[in-house]
């Protein structure tokens, strides 16, 4: 018997069990996010371009490992990274991210390197009030559900059927949901570019999906498992592209871009879990829908 034959019978006889993988993550995921929530009082740390605060800029070769030290008992909810030529790698400047006010902050950073820090000669400065970051909060947020919403939309109009589609949606969301957990558990400070990222993930999540759910359905010309291993066939080289390409480029810009890195790793993250969705979670639902259909 081969190889393909062998996987075939087994996921025949398992496709049901299958489903309590995600179903166990889905469990884990719901109590970890609300014990999250608890002691937090949000689904996700938060960085200051989202709780508001200073951030300076400092055109100088700075130690960040001393500077973290000597500043982190003046400064509250202090952050401190660099920013390096891309090419040469050369450090060309060092951010400070604080919720200490603006001038208090200026101040401690001048007293701590013996000079004047001025706006466009050595230094910059950007201060951002809480309740302006609070309402750009909610609305990132607000544009994240709306886009998931009208996704779900497409997905039931394109398929005219519930099953079908609520396995797609189900999907995107459960990408995003262990996506944030593994977030949290990273201890990950969630900023704006973030956020995107997880809106660019519902965009991936569903690519597959539509593909697998596209040729199950519409296509007769084959035997189902014929029709889902030729899907799994190109998702797969689909998904594995996007998160080869995406890691190369994490491994690149990671030293160079915090904002860079927060996306990429995220997608990495994202593209991982909707490996395992699409393939173990919405491939198991739609065949069970097709073949209780059959009978």
């Amino acid at each position: 018997m081969s190889f393909k034959s062998t996987i075939q019978n087994f996921h025949d006889k398992h496709y049901k069990l299958l489903l309590l993988l995600p179903l166990i993550i889905l469990l884990f995921s719901g109590i970890y996010l609300a014990s999250f929530y608890k002691t937090h009082g949000d689904i996700f740390k938060k960085d200051i371009s989202l709780t508001g605060g200073t951030t300076i800029t400092i055109y100088d070769n700075l130690d960040l490992a001393k500077l973290n030290l000597d500043l982190s008992s003046k400064l509250t909810d202090l952050n401190i990274r660099d920013i390096s030529d891309l090419s040469t790698g050369e450090l060309k400047a060092v951010i400070i991210e604080t919720t200490t006010e603006g001038q208090e902050a200026k101040k401690v950073v001048e007293d701590y390197l013996g000079y004047s820090l001025i706006e466009g000669e050595n230094s910059s400065f950007e201060f951002t009030g809480a309740s302006l970051s609070q309402s750009f909060y909610k609305q990132l947020l607000l544009a994240m559900v709306v886009a998931f919403v009208f996704m779900a939309i497409v997905i039931f109009i394109m398929f005219k059927n519930f099953v079908p589609s609520a396995a797609v949606v189900l999907s995107a969301f459960l990408d995003i949901l262990m996506t944030l957990i593994v977030i949290d558990i990273a201890g990950i400070e969630m900023s704006t570019a973030g956020i995107i990222a997880l809106l660019m993930l519902i965009g991936y999540s569903v690519d597959t999906d539509i593909l697998l759910t596209n040729r199950v359905l519409r296509r007769t010309d084959h035997s189902l498992n014929l029709r889902l291993f030729n899907a799994f066939k190109t998702g797969l080289t689909m998904s594995l592209t996007s998160f080869f390409a995406i890691l190369v480029a994490l491994i690149i810009v990671a030293p160079f871009s915090s904002v860079l890195t927060q996306i990429f790793t995220i997608l990495v993250i994202g593209l991982l879990f909707d490996i395992f969705n699409t393939w173990v979670t919405n491939v198991s639902l739609l065949k069970w829908y097709v073949l209780r259909k059959k009978k």
